[in-house]
């Protein structure tokens, strides 16, 4: 996870959910250059959030651990430049 503090996600399958192992992450909508703002997301004491930019519904469940997705590869991996 070179470069993230925290998991990133994106959304380029246009999914209206993605469930993933991390409570804790960053939604980027759609790999650049058609991200939306990079934007911080906290499930807190629930087990859904919904992004504000891009309305992708992230569920949490815990057995995929941090960088793990349903649909997989929803994880974003940010190149070297």
């Amino acid at each position: 996870m070179a470069g993230h503090g925290v998991p990133h996600f994106h959304n380029d399958g246009g999914h209206e959910t993605i469930i993933i192992g991390a409570k804790e992450f960053m939604c980027v909508g759609a790999t650049p250059p058609f991200d939306h703002p990079h934007v911080f997301l906290d499930m807190g004491a629930e087990n859904e959030k919904v992004c504000p930019y891009c309305s992708t519904r992230y569920i949490f469940d815990s057995p995929l651990g941090a960088l793990g997705s349903r649909p997989s590869g929803c994880v974003y991996h940010a190149k070297a430049a």
